[in-house]
């Protein structure tokens, strides 16, 4: 079961991250491209702040809810295995 909630949450994590990420890389772009034209639109430091601020959060979100799944998901698959030949013995 915690597997499952491990996918889930690696799922809803990429989701996330990439979904800010693309919105936020369309925002960075409109602020910084017309500035490299020419066009004085204002300062840039703050429009990629406020980018950096409200697309940089959700995506660091994402990226945690990536980890703290993906740790829930292979908990489970890897048990430390002892060494070869280490097997159990019979009792003769």
């Amino acid at each position: 079961m915690p597997a499952f909630f491990g996918g889930l949450l690696m799922t809803a994590g990429i989701l996330i991250a990439v979904l800010s990420g693309l919105c936020s890389g369309v925002f960075l772009s409109q602020v910084v491209f017309p500035t490299l034209k020419g066009s004085s639109t204002g300062d840039v430091s703050q429009g990629v702040l406020l980018v950096l601020v409200f697309g940089g959060v959700p995506f660091l979100v994402g990226l945690g809810l990536f980890f703290i799944g993906r740790r829930m998901f292979r908990r489970r698959d890897q048990q430390p295995a002892g060494p070869p030949g280490d097997g159990p013995t019979r009792p003769t």
